[in-house]
Formats: C-alpha cells, sequence, structure tokens
C-alpha cells in the first residue's frame, strides 16, 4: 500500500500530508458602474487640475505677472510725471490684478474636495475675490477722483509731458501683450467632467464652457477696456506734450476714464450680488425650467422650485416632482435629470419624487413664487 498519502502522528494517529486549501476570504464588494438613473451621472473627477484649467492658469499667471510689472511702472511714471490719468490707468491695472489672482485663487480651490462644514465645496471664493477686487477699484477711483476735482479747483500744477507720454505708451504696449497672453484660438472644450465646470448654456446649445476658459475669457474682455483706456490716456499725453497749456486734459480724462471703470465693474457687482443672495442666475428663467420639469411623462405637478448658483458657472437646482401612481418614479427622476443638465446646464440637481395628491392644488406652500 502506497505510504504516500498518508502519515503517522507521534500519537499513533494518521493525518494527511497534503492538507487542503482554506477557503477564500469573502472578497470586498467593488465599485459597480451604476446605471444611467443614478444621481452621479458622470464618473469621479480625476484629483488636479484638468489640461484646460490648466492651460488657464499658465495664461492667468503670465498675464497676471506681466501686469504687475506694469502696474508698478504706471504708478512710478504717473508720479514722475504728476499725472492722475496714469495714475487712473494703474488702479484698473489693480482692479485686473486682483480679478484675475482671483481666478487663480478659485482654480486652486476647486480642486479642494467637500467637507463636513464645507458641503458645497469652495467654489464661492471666486464670488468673494470678485467683490474684493470690485471695493478696491472703487476706493482707489473715489481718490482719484477727489484729487482730479482740486486739480481742476486750483489748476496749481505742472505736467511733465515727455514722462506722461512714455509711461502711457509703455501702458499701450502692455495691455497689448496681455492681450495676446490671453487670446485664445478656436472655441473653448473639455474632456473633464461636467460636474462644477458648466458655464451658462442657451438651450439646444453643445457643451459646457470650462471654468478655466470662462476666467481667461472675463480677463481678456477687461484687458480689451483696459486697452481702450490705455490709448485715451495716451492721446491726452500727446496732446499736454506738444500743448503744455492744455494741461487741464490730464484732470479731465481722470473723470473720464474713472467714470468708465466704474461702469466697468457694475456688471460684475449685479453677478456678485446675485450670486451672494442665492438669486436665480442670469442665463436661466425660472418659467423654461419649471416648463421642462412639467413636461417629464408622468409628472403631474411640482413645487418647491429653487434655482440658484454657487459661482457664476456652477448653477443648482432642487424641486419636489408630484407624479402620478402609475409612473415609475425612477424613470421621472431620470428623464428630468436629464433635461436639466443638457439643457440648461446645471452643474448639481436634487429632485424628490413624490406621489400626486388633489390637495396639493391648494397648498399655499405648493404655489409658485410671485413675479419679482
Amino acid at each position: 500500500m502506497s505510504r504516500e498519502g498518508s502519515g503517522r502522528t507521534g500519537n499513533g494517529g494518521t493525518r494527511s500530508l497534503f492538507t487542503e486549501a482554506p477557503e477564500p476570504l469573502p472578497e470586498e464588494p467593488k465599485p459597480v458602474e451604476m446605471s444611467f438613473h443614478h444621481c452621479h451621472r458622470d464618473p469621479l473627477p480625476q484629483p488636479g487640475l484638468t489640461p484646460e484649467r490648466m492651460q488657464a492658469q499658465r495664461q492667468l499667471c503670465t498675464a497676471c505677472a506681466v501686469c504687475c510689472v506694469f502696474m508698478a511702472g504706471e504708478v512710478v511714471g504717473g508720479y514722475l510725471a504728476h499725472s492722475l490719468a496714469i495714475m487712473t490707468d494703474a488702479a484698473h491695472l489693480l482692479a485686473d490684478v486682483g480679478s484675475m489672482m482671483g481666478s487663480l485663487f478659485s482654480l486652486w480651490l476647486s480642486t479642494r474636495p467637500a467637507t463636513r462644514t464645507m458641503t458645497f465645496g469652495w467654489h464661492r471664493s471666486e464670488t468673494l475675490g470678485a467683490l474684493a477686487s470690485v471695493v478696491s477699484l472703487w476706493m482707489v477711483t473715489g481718490i482719484l477722483l477727489y484729487l482730479a476735482f482740486i486739480r481742476l479747483l486750483h489748476s496749481d500744477y505742472h505736467i511733465e509731458g515727455g514722462a506722461m507720454l512714455l509711461t502711457a505708451s509703455i501702458a499701450v504696449c502692455a495691455n497689448l501683450l496681455m492681450a495676446f497672453v490671453l487670446h485664445q484660438a478656436g472655441p473653448p472644450h473639455s474632456h473633464g467632467s461636467r460636474g462644477a465646470e458648466y458655464a451658462p448654456l442657451e438651450e439646444g446649445s453643445g457643451e459646457p464652457l470650462p471654468l478655466g476658459n470662462t476666467s481667461v475669457r472675463a480677463a481678456f474682455v477687461h484687458v480689451l477696456g483696459d486697452l481702450l483706456q490705455s490709448l485715451g490716456v495716451l492721446i491726452a499725453s500727446i496732446l499736454i506734450y506738444f500743448k503744455p497749456q492744455y494741461k487741464a486734459a490730464d484732470p479731465i480724462s481722470t473723470f473720464l476714464f474713472s467714470i468708465c471703470a466704474l461702469g466697468s465693474t457694475a456688471p460684475t457687482l449685479r453677478d456678485v450680488l446675485r450670486v451672494l443672495m442665492e438669486g436665480t442666475p442670469r442665463s436661466v428663467s425660472f418659467e423654461p425650467v419649471r416648463d421642462t420639469l412639467l413636461s417629464v411623462p408622468g409628472v403631474r405637478a411640482i413645487h418647491e422650485l429653487h434655482l440658484w448658483s454657487l459661482t457664476f458657472t456652477h448653477y443648482v437646482a432642487s424641486a419636489h416632482l408630484a407624479i402620478d401612481s402609475t409612473a415609475d418614479p425612477e424613470a421621472v427622476l431620470a428623464e428630468a435629470t436629464s433635461r436639466l443638465h443638457s439643457r440648461f446646464g446645471f452643474s448639481s440637481c436634487t429632485l424628490q419624487v413624490e406621489q400626486y395628491q388633489p390637495e396639493m392644488a391648494q397648498c399655499l406652500r405648493c404655489q409658485e413664487p410671485p413675479q419679482a
């Protein structure tokens, strides 16, 4: 009899030489790809900045560095030339620096995950940065307007036409350089998740603009406005250089460009207040969203519809959907969420599905809000 299959123990018993393999431990459940109607419609975003945002960060950093250098040069040149118009242009550059630094700060904060305290993340820092930029511009412009008014009253000042002309020429070149750095060739596009990257969309439009491209585009438009102001200062400096008796052109141009600078902040201030007051996003109306939800098969009524934005490009919606008793809640939820994402570009949608009750028509809390 073969001895390969058995052995003898020390106490006379036998044991197997080849022990059986232990039972495998139960595997941990692996994350599975949920069906299309799950609440998380997009894949988990990768950590760090997307390629589009990295490019936007490089553009904004370069433009901000150029802006800081030439702003310091304008302050020095304006002081040497005794020109308030040059100082006004430098103040506008200060607003540009604040705006671009706010965009860079928001790009950095956008990579930080949400916490139990900051459940929406840190997106609204972009809005606070824009508000700080507007307030700083208003304060500096107010001081320059006061000094320009004093100059017009007393006329006891002297303008160095040569220094003013040189500084204004450099300012025009600086704005041209910044416009070149910020210029985006071709339409922007996105390869990343749609979450937190939506720009305002018109109904039926295509892909959303990423936050980085939106920030660069806004900075580019702002620099174009600065370029026009710098050209105006250059014209005033040429006039003063060849006709020193027309030195009043300096405080007069300061008044004109200060009004333009303050006027350019009005849209930004309006958008900031709308975001902070949690108003309906500017490019989205209440009625189209309501009608879109009511057009979903199975939806009888909606109430508690709220539309707001965390930033200028991050829109959020929540609503209660009252459905028929025969409707499939999962199908209704999937269709309603899909329509809000595709037609209006909402970054986050929270929808509560409930059975329709006839008394909802008489409930005061289920009524639509009045017109503003």
